[in-house]
């Protein structure tokens, strides 16, 4: 297979270009970098998911030996659904020195930066290697990167540093809060509107627990504070809530989804505890007082460990020489960072473009941001080579 030469503009055209929505396959993705990868003599590992349909990569460029790094980065990205684009959002389009196309943000520029910059690895000659971790479904709840992780360490060397290439504007980022999402279905007893005495009415049961997240996110704000953070507590919102079938029927079923983005240190599962209680304690035998077999399922799903800040890391070090900085920074986003740190790698965030402008229409990266990512990547060659 020939060697395929590539601007890093032009491996961003080609990653917006799949549409790699969580829901989608990511396959043909990454069976390009696959293809690619493997042009220039470099053999990468897929790891599939159950279905089959998705599949993490692993490659590494460079001697398989201790003190690499890992660049790490998702490849599925939020849907655009309902979003009112001013461009196809799976074409990049440039206007005014921007890039516009869904993931140029989040994050398919970090990846393509770097994968386009493979010949330069090779050119130069690395003493120490530069491994590509590439996952899948990492919006939807960080579902790829536990296998990637678990790849990592049991690789026969030892990496002393991983950078998840998450947009913070190439500035060098080294926590996040944790975030869970839970999915609540609360299940009462349906029956004519008249006759309210006689059914369980489950949005009433549902709001009263609504009402309890939102009274503990009120807590929450004055509880525990880490002025780091922007907000600098723990939040809990309900982003979505359905129930119901007429106007006329006591309404059976209502599911709410909600969540929690933790702070470093605070025990995110003690809240969904404090939570299932109250359900099963406060709300729940009202209801089977006039229907025993009301329920309320509570499922935790996509939960992210947070980062943790480890001062002086071998990551955090490293990361702050080569972008010429002295100063690292929290987010009150998750990333796929704090599942490789709990696997025993030191790990920090730092890639281009903004998170203020990412899952939402005409999303972009500013060319200055692309050009800041290349300079750092021919950085982190030279510091290896």
């Amino acid at each position: 297979m020939s060697a395929q030469i590539f601007t890093p503009r032009q491996v961003i055209e080609r990653l917006v270009a799949y549409d790699t929505t969580s829901r989608e396959s990511n396959l043909e993705l990454i069976h390009f970098v696959r293809d690619y990868l493997a042009g220039h003599g470099v053999e990468s590992t897929l790891i599939h998911d159950a279905s089959g349909a998705k599949a993490n990569l692993f490659a590494t460029v460079g001697p398989m030996i201790d003190g690499g790094v890992v660049l790490s980065g998702h490849t599925d990205v939020v849907p655009v659904d309902g979003q009112d684009w001013s461009s196809d959002p799976f074409q990049v389009d440039e206007r005014e020195g921007r890039l516009y196309g869904r993931g140029t943000a989040d994050m398919k520029s970090f990846c393509a930066i770097a994968l386009a910059l493979v010949p330069v690895m090779l050119e130069h000659g690395l003493s120490l290697p530069i491994h590509f971790a590439l996952s899948y479904d990492e919006e939807v709840g960080c579902l790829g990167a536990p296998d990637l992780s678990r790849h990592v360490q049991g690789l026969p060397c030892k990496p002393q540093a991983l950078i998840v290439g998450e947009p913070t504007e190439m500035k060098v980022v080294n926590a996040h809060k944790g975030c869970c999402a839970i999915r609540t279905t609360v299940t009462g007893r349906e029956g004519h509107s008249s006759e309210t005495h006689k059914g369980v009415n489950s949005i009433f049961a549902a709001t009263e627990l609504v009402q309890y997240l939102a009274n503990l996110a009120e807590d929450l704000k004055t509880s525990n504070v880490n002025e780091r953070f922007d907000p600098p507590y723990t939040t809990v919102q309900v982003g979505t809530i359905a129930g119901g079938t007429a106007g006329n029927i006591i309404p059976k079923e209502t599911t709410f989804w909600w969540e929690y983005r933790s702070l470093p240190g605070v025990d995110g599962a003690e809240i969904v505890a404090d939570f299932e209680a109250f359900a099963s304690e406060t709300v729940l035998p009202k209801m089977r007082a006039v229907h025993p077999e009301s329920e309320i399922q509570i499922t935790v799903r996509g939960e992210i460990i947070p980062l943790i800040p480890e001062d002086g890391s071998p990551a955090e070090t490293l990361v702050l020489a080569l972008t010429g900085s002295n100063q690292t920074y929290a987010v009150s986003y998750g990333t796929e960072a704090g599942i490789f740190q709990n696997g025993g790698m030191a790990s920090v965030i730092c890639g281009p473009g903004s998170i203020s402008v990412a899952h939402r229409p005409d999303e972009y990266i500013e060319i200055s941001q692309i050009e800041a990512c290349t300079e750092f990547m021919h950085k982190l060659i030279k510091h290896l080579g």
